[in-house]
């Protein structure tokens, strides 16, 4: 072991890790979040105390303070991150926590709710028997199925989860 007890194997490599960095954001920009929201959140994923505070992600990623801000923003609003105060201390950090998927998902599943009230009103107003009806239908259909799945499916997450990490 070396200083603060991390050998040698568990150093950190910052050039890797502004690697993984861009690439897990490229991924989530691939699949529709927005860029900067990205970053940092891919940021906060990689770093060891899960947490940093807007001096540091503005640094690591080389942004302003205002796309930190604008960034955190976001993924506070869709549950990906929280913030925190230091103790003693006007700073914020901004934190992962190990289930902000399943928050994710959750705060998904409220959306998906949305999206199944509009359908059902579209239904109505389009009439079930007209095509834009049935197709209208079906895709009301595909949501409520999809909810009915996730809800399953975060119940299997959590008894793995126990499983595995021994929490829930």
């Amino acid at each position: 072991m070396t200083e603060a007890g991390v050998s040698g194997a568990d150093r950190r490599n910052p050039e890797a890790v502004g690697r993984f960095v861009e690439h897990f954001a490229a991924q989530l920009v691939e699949a529709g979040m927005p860029r900067m929201p990205s970053r940092v959140f891919a940021a906060l994923l990689a770093s060891d105390a899960g947490a940093l505070t807007s001096a540091e992600l503005g640094e690591q990623l080389q942004i302003s303070p205002a796309a930190v801000s604008g960034a955190v923003r976001y993924l506070a609003q869709v549950h990906m991150v929280s913030r925190e105060r230091e103790p003693g201390s006007r700073r914020e950090r901004y934190r992962v926590h190990g289930d902000q998927w399943y928050e994710a998902l959750t705060n998904r599943e409220a959306v998906l709710k949305r999206w199944e009230d509009a359908l059902r009103d579209g239904v109505d107003s389009l009439g079930a028997g007209t095509p834009a009806g049935r197709r209208l239908a079906e895709t009301l259909a595909f949501f409520e199925y999809l909810e009915g799945e996730l809800e399953a499916l975060m119940e299997r997450w959590r008894a793995h989860r126990e499983k595995v990490f021994g929490r829930g």
